[in-house]
């Protein structure tokens, strides 16, 4: 659908009063929550991979196939989860999504219960539970966009999705800096499990009990009367004959299966050079808690100016410097200082993009649904994410024990990254690179809403020369 005709479909409701409702802070405050709780769920283990491998006696492959695991799974129920957003509605999806998470975390829990007597079938409980919370995560990750377009006025939709979309990587934050804090020694994981679960449930209430509705009464936009204005298998043929749209998909698929493969592997990467599960998390938090400000402030900066193009080119190329800085600072000891400013400035200039993307991707693509133009993205990052985490441990060298070293090592010892990470920052700058060269799009939803908003005028203008009879 050209854009002419996208405008036309606002035109049908120009005269239309619009109106925001305060409960929508409710609703972005639960959808913050599950978020929150779902990335929690995905990187319990990664932060204490090698203590959760001794304590169930298994492998770090195996550990870390707790993460993959989501990406795995995403892939194909990504496509269910932009049908269910886009044809049954936010309320249906945020509701399973809901449920979803918080079955898989009392799932996680029945694998340390001594009165199960699981035995060595302690594993297949936990990898049971990420599978659940793993079909949870795209319901919720489409969430905020739709969230954005349905409930808040355009002036507020940059910075709802912000806060709603960083409440994951606040999520991933949270584990960064938990996980090592409770499991000091592997026989405080189930504290650890059983501390993760709370979120989940409470998260679940708050949504069964406090989303009643599908879509406000009143639309509080011109773009939310059209919303869902496309049917599903038609928005995804236009979606894939869009050039600027596969364009995006591509580049920003791959940074967040880049940032994805970053945060799961952080501890790995730095303890064979010394550097300890504790600083391994604070550069963890460092790199999320600086992203939540970057992605803060540019939501801010984009709400106001609408330059949404130029500032996803900066900041992708910014984040590409740093994570050539880290990939070699990580790869020498002592280097404590500088590896925090890299992941700060990584994280910073990298998950500022995030939000500001999806905003992007209904924006290049409208009048398709926002459940289906962000979900193919999401979909693409989860296919690139888990071709990084094969690749990168498949680059992984065995090296011979290091008294420096505090990985807990197995008996063949440690892994050494340094080929791994420096293939990252290779690809991130040739996507930085190709992204900045051939993105180019018009900004079809903001365009549509204009010309709705002149034509309105123009009729009110009319209805008022008309002379009384």
């Amino acid at each position: 659908m050209e854009s002419g005709e996208a405008v036309s479909l606002l035109g049908e409701r120009g005269l239309c009063q619009f109106k925001s409702y305060r409960r929508r802070w409710f609703l972005l405050a639960a959808v913050c929550l599950l978020n929150c709780s779902n990335a929690m769920l995905w990187l319990t283990f990664a932060p204490v991979a090698d203590k959760t491998a001794v304590y169930f006696h298994i492998s770090l492959e195996m550990v870390n196939w707790l993460s993959i695991v989501y990406l795995l799974i995403s892939i194909p129920f990504g496509v269910v989860a932009t049908w269910v957003l886009d044809s049954l509605g936010l309320r249906c999806a945020v509701i399973l999504s809901a449920w979803l998470n918080m079955m898989g975390s009392i799932i996680r829990v029945f694998s340390v219960l001594k009165f199960l007597n699981v035995g060595s079938q302690s594993y297949w409980y936990l990898f049971t539970g990420q599978c659940l919370c793993a079909l949870a995560q795209p319901l919720i990750i489409f969430s905020p966009t739709k969230l954005a377009a349905l409930w808040f006025p355009d002036h507020q939709r940059a910075t709802a999705n912000t806060i709603a979309s960083m409440s994951n990587p606040l999520g991933i934050l949270i584990a960064n800096v938990l996980s090592p804090a409770l499991v000091p020694e592997g026989k405080h994981i189930p504290l650890m499990l059983g501390v993760y679960a709370v979120p989940a449930v409470t998260a679940c209430a708050l949504a069964t009990v406090g989303i009643h509705e599908k879509v406000p009464p009143t639309p509080p936009s011109a773009s939310a009367t059209t919303s869902t204005s496309q049917p599903f298998l038609a928005g995804l043929k236009m979606l894939l004959r869009n050039k600027p749209y596969i364009i995006l998909a591509v580049c920003f698929g791959g940074g967040i299966g880049m940032f994805t493969c970053f945060s799961a592997l952080l501890e790995q990467i730095l303890c064979e050079k010394g550097y300890s599960n504790e600083f391994a998390g604070l550069n963890g938090a460092l790199f999320t808690v600086c992203g939540l400000l970057g992605a803060f402030l540019l939501g801010l900066y984009v709400d106001r100016t609408r330059n949404f193009i130029e500032s996803t080119k900066i900041c992708f190329c910014l984040s590409a410097l740093a994570s050539i800085v880290f990939a070699v600072t990580s790869r020498f000891r002592n280097q404590a200082v500088m590896l925090a400013i890299t992941s700060s400035l990584f994280g910073f200039f990298g998950f500022a993009i995030y939000p500001i993307a999806m905003e992007l991707a209904v924006e290049c693509s409208y009048p398709v649904g926002e459940g289906t133009s962000t979900g193919l993205i999401f979909v693409a990052s989860q296919i690139e994410g888990v071709i990084l985490m094969i690749l990168l441990q498949a680059l992984t060298v065995r090296v011979s024990e290091d008294p420096s070293s505090t990985c807990a090592l197995d008996q063949d010892g440690a892994l050494d990254w340094t080929t791994p990470v420096l293939v990252l920052a290779g690809l991130c700058s040739a996507m930085a690179c190709f992204y900045v060269i051939f993105f180019h799009t018009d900004y079809k939803r903001l365009s549509a809403e204009t010309n709705s908003g002149d034509l309105a005028k123009a009729e009110d203008t009319a209805t008022a020369d008309v002379p009384e009879a």
